[in-house]
């Protein structure tokens, strides 16, 4: 019997030496840390440096919750809404979206959004977002993305054609009317030497860019697109100020003939282009890309030019939880963190975008300095959001068609925006309840 005791006793102490207390332990841990809960984040793939903010983002996310394991998936810009969309009308959308705010209502009136209303209003600290921003994330009263950056548009000018013209520079802290930058345009366009003055809004392209970089025209002037309560747009992008907007707008290209429906390839940096209106972004690509046209060299950044007033777009990516997800309270643990002021410096840090959040604003010396400070500025005192309403792709295409009519074919101005009225309300008339 003692025997017994003792062989169970040496046994016993194997046990300990060949598995100490401490390793066992940790070999349990490592267990209960291994991920549980996967997130599928889709997004449209963006820039490289854009990409790699949120790769870093993610593995401190990861860190400081082991049990999270976030997949992201980057689809190209032109396949995303479809695919998108696909996968929400198949039953297997991801967690968490990225979602172009213009088309908030889109996601949000047919169910696919989960409203965030409750969790951004307790722990998203809003009051640090312009409420301008904030109005562009809101449908029938509910927050539903949550925002890490703004975008902006200011002008741009070749220092080299204003130097040769004998043109003093445009202020840095103030806009030009518009008038005023007619007058210069005109000074400056010289179709013979194909020196050209002015692109007011990206010229012709497709997708959302003409509805993003045209609608200020018309705020501008005082229009709006739709009625406040989004059930027409006559009345409002037909308006008496809609109308004189438009005539500008087309004025610039078959009256003044400074502005060109075909210009050469990349006029502005190729000295083509005396003044154009662009985004924050590309300034932000010219830092970054090392580029050999140097601001302060070859060219200056003014605030957007004003009408009646100044008014910039604002609006872009932020970011959403499905209805469908299975964990949406892990889902809004990474959208707080990514959006959060911890969150949003790093991105900054790394894209050099301008952040969302004014306290994130504030800690970056280069912001509250030209030209950044332009962009910055116009965000949180002068951006306008474009219309939140379901209908916005068919708002969004009958402003670009609009804006063709009058720019590129010189229609008659008043049966143009009629068109664009009844594309609009018949939109509007179909909106799935």
């Amino acid at each position: 019997m003692a025997s017994i005791v003792v062989l169970s006793m040496v046994g016993f102490s194997l046990v300990f030496l060949l598995f100490p207390r401490d390793q066992h332990e940790s070999g349990m841990e490592q267990i209960e840390d291994k991920p549980s809960i996967e997130l599928m984040f889709w997004r449209n793939s963006g820039t490289k440096l854009e990409n790699t903010a949120y790769k870093e983002l993610i593995t401190a996310f990861e860190a400081a919750h082991p049990t999270i394991k976030v997949n992201l998936v980057a689809i190209p810009y032109g396949d995303y809404e479809l695919r998108l969309r696909t996968e929400i009308a198949a039953g297997n959308p991801p967690d968490i979206m990225a979602i172009d705010s213009p088309n908030l209502a889109v996601y949000a009136n047919s169910g696919s959004l989960l409203s965030i209303d409750e969790q951004m209003r307790s722990e998203g600290n809003i009051a640090d977002f312009p409420t301008t921003t904030m109005n562009g994330l809101i449908y029938q009263n509910e927050i539903y993305l949550a925002p890490i950056v703004e975008s902006g548009v200011a002008l741009f000018y070749n220092k080299h054609l204003f130097k040769k013209a004998g043109i003093p520079f445009p202020a840095k802290d103030k806009p030009m009317s518009w008038d005023e930058v007619v007058d210069i345009a005109q000074q400056l366009n010289d179709p013979s030497n194909n020196v050209y003055g002015i692109d007011p809004a990206q010229g012709f392209s497709d997708g959302e860019s003409p509805a993003y970089f045209k609608l200020p025209i018309l705020w501008q002037f005082g229009a709006e697109v739709l009625s406040p309560d989004g059930t027409t747009a006559d009345g409002y992008i037909n308006s008496e100020q809609a109308l004189e907007a438009l005539q500008f707008y087309q004025d610039l290209y078959h009256k003044h003939e400074i502005a060109m429906v075909e210009l050469p390839q990349d006029p502005f940096v190729e000295g083509n282009l005396a003044m154009t209106v662009m985004g924050s972004w590309t300034l932000a690509d010219y830092e970054k890309n090392d580029s050999a046209f140097k601001l302060g060299i070859d060219y200056g950044i003014a605030p957007l030019p004003m009408a009646k007033k100044q008014v910039v777009p604002n609006g872009g990516w932020s970011l959403g939880i499905s209805t469908k997800s299975n964990y949406p309270a892990e889902a809004w643990e990474f959208i707080e963190y990514v959006t959060s002021y911890e969150g949003s410096k790093k991105y900054v840090e790394i894209t050099g975008d301008i952040p969302a959040r004014y306290s994130v604003a504030e800690e970056f010396p280069e912001l509250q300095e030209y030209p950044k400070n332009i962009f910055v500025h116009q965000a949180q005192n002068h951006s306008k959001n474009r219309p939140v309403t379901p209908a916005y792709p068919v708002v969004s295409v009958a402003i670009k068609e609009l804006f063709e009519d009058v720019g590129i074919g010189g229609k008659d101005v008043e049966e143009s925006v009629l068109k664009a009225v009844e594309k609009i309300n018949n939109g509007l008339r179909v909106i799935p309840k």
